[in-house]
């Protein structure tokens, strides 16, 4: 395992950001958000949305915290977006079949929101400035028969998943062409986050 300053808290419940985590190396403890109740309708961009909505999740975990030693949670939230249109996750599976047919043979975006939320050891307060950003990914899906966009959603793999498609899993036989970082259209900005988290441990002072 990396050794941190810190503990690392996850505020995620997905078990894709688990494994990518996990699989880097990383120690880290799981908290999970729930549903953010707050509003981000007014967000001008879809990168913006997934910022606030990956803050919102780091912020909810930290009230949750009273004592230990200091942590750093991360807060990611993952979306796609063809031009200024935000795709969440879909609300059922008609959702998800209507989301692919409108995904079907096109280029756009996975955009990973990530926070990075630090909290001072004994201080039921959120000390530091947070790291926020996000990462976009471009995906070209090739164009799907509609027997196939049913076949995939019937097959439970659209559950619960931005744009309605896992590309780690069967979902990959549908796209053509990814730009730039796969983990990022999984569901973790892995690169990024290792890039920006000692940048943010000199910043604050923890070594």
């Amino acid at each position: 395992m990396k050794p941190l300053p810190c503990r690392l808290i996850l505020a995620s419940a997905s078990p894709r950001r688990h494994q990518i985590l996990r699989d880097a190396g990383y120690a880290f403890e799981i908290a999970d958000p729930g549903e953010v109740e707050e509003e981000f309708n007014a967000a001008p961009t879809p990168e913006m949305l997934a910022e606030g909505k990956a803050a919102a999740k780091a912020r909810h975990i930290a009230r949750t915290l009273k004592s230990g030693e200091r942590a750093v949670i991360i807060g990611v939230d993952t979306l796609c977006a063809e031009g200024s249109d935000v795709i969440g996750k879909p609300l059922d599976r008609p959702d998800a079949i209507r989301i692919l047919t409108r995904l079907s043979g096109t280029r756009h975006r996975v955009i990973s929101g990530f926070c990075l939320l630090p909290f001072q050891s004994g201080e039921a307060c959120i000390a530091g400035e947070a790291y926020v950003g996000s990462e976009t990914t471009w995906v070209t899906m090739r164009p799907m028969a509609p027997g196939e966009i049913h076949a995939y959603v019937a097959s439970g793999e659209a559950d619960g998943k931005a744009g309605a498609y896992a590309i780690q899993e069967t979902g990959d036989a549908y796209v053509d062409k990814v730009e730039g970082s796969f983990l990022n259209v999984v569901g973790f900005p892995l690169e990024t986050f290792e890039l920006t988290l000692p940048r943010a441990f000199e910043n604050w002072g923890w070594r």
